[in-house]
């Protein structure tokens, strides 16, 4: 099962480190977790709270360890193909994750949405489509779905992702 997954942060410098963590899969089923910043994890961006609303304080009273985040999300990668819609960033902050947890940094991978949208588009108009007709539907389906501005959360960006995938499916096309 494909499963969309996303991770805000305290920043978009390279020191940044994970401080949400958010997923849904095909099912529509998801959850999402506030992750409370390990020893050594200091680089804080105001700007970057101001867009995703989560503060320090929040995080010191409400985030879960590093490791018992870590150990979900090897559970959900045992099982499913984990997409992000950023995975280079995303997959900086899983490493991050996974190494404050005392895990290989590259134990986990994870793929890229645009995996999903493609199978999706293909499934849809058939193995002899052209890539240009499948980028225009994957086109298509996001203008309909990204009609709001992101949500900067972990689950509701996740649930975007999802119902951009999904709409590849049905969107008039």
């Amino acid at each position: 099962m494909f499963v969309f997954l996303d991770f805000e942060a305290s920043s978009l410098n390279k020191e940044s480190y994970p401080i949400e963590v958010g997923w849904v899969g095909e099912d529509g089923e998801g959850e999402a977790h506030l992750i409370r910043p390990a020893p050594g994890w200091t680089e804080w961006d105001e700007g970057a709270a101001t867009i995703h609303r989560i503060t320090r304080e929040t995080l010191a009273r409400e985030g879960e360890d590093v490791a018992s985040v870590a150990a979900t999300l090897i559970a959900l990668f045992e099982a499913n193909t984990v997409l992000a819609s950023a995975p280079s960033w995303d997959g900086h902050w899983l490493s991050m994750l996974l190494r404050a947890a005392d895990h290989p940094r590259h134990l986990i991978r994870l793929g890229d949405t645009e995996i999903a949208f493609r199978d999706a588009a293909t499934a849809r108009l058939g193995p002899d489509a052209d890539p240009a007709t499948i980028t225009s539907l994957i086109a298509a389906a996001r203008a309909q779905i990204e009609t709001e501005p992101p949500g900067h959360r972990a689950l509701a960006d996740a649930k975007r992702e999802r119902a951009i995938w999904r709409a590849i499916a049905t969107i008039a096309f």
